[in-house]
């Protein structure tokens, strides 16, 4: 029966997750659409000497929003047993996140150029493919939860009493 429960609780942690990832995946697409075709009207804006394109800006604003959101639903609704302070979790997720971008990017380019998938579809392919590694590492990693227990102590704080 125990192994049950605990089947049930990864199992309903997996779609909190999906949800989660999935609503900061809608955040960042539709921030991005109105981004690019509404708010940032300029085919180019210089930031920090250096210029950017409409569609670059639109793309970090957009992905730093979605990135904000996921963290803030993982927090809250998924690894919510960490104890480990928010401003830890946050630092170490937006660090996931932000080397996640750059994965993103290579496997984006890479299905484009070699299977010739249309970008749009090649970006979905690139962050489901990543979609699971992204769910362990955010669990050990920016949560400092255990993988085989779920309801384990974080090595970050001692368990009170």
């Amino acid at each position: 029966m125990e192994l049950h429960k605990k089947g049930q609780s990864f199992q309903e942690e997996i779609i909190r997750f999906v949800l989660s990832a999935g609503m900061g995946f809608l955040v960042d697409n539709i921030a991005y659409f109105i981004l690019y075709r509404n708010v940032l009207e300029q085919p180019t804006y210089e930031i920090f000497g250096h210029a950017f394109r409409n569609s670059t800006v639109s793309l970090f604003i957009s992905f730093f929003m979605g990135v904000i959101v996921n963290f803030l639903m993982t927090r809250y609704i998924v690894f919510t047993e960490s104890r480990t302070s928010f401003s830890k979790q946050l630092f170490r997720f937006l660090s996931v996140a932000f080397l996640g971008f750059f994965v993103t990017v290579y496997l984006l380019n890479f299905i484009i150029s070699y299977f010739h998938f249309y970008p749009p579809v090649a970006r979905v392919t690139a962050m489901l493919s990543l979609f699971f590694a992204s769910f362990f590492v955010h669990k050990v990693f920016s949560f400092s939860l255990s993988i085989r227990n779920k309801h384990h102590a974080t090595a970050d704080t001692p368990a009170s009493s």
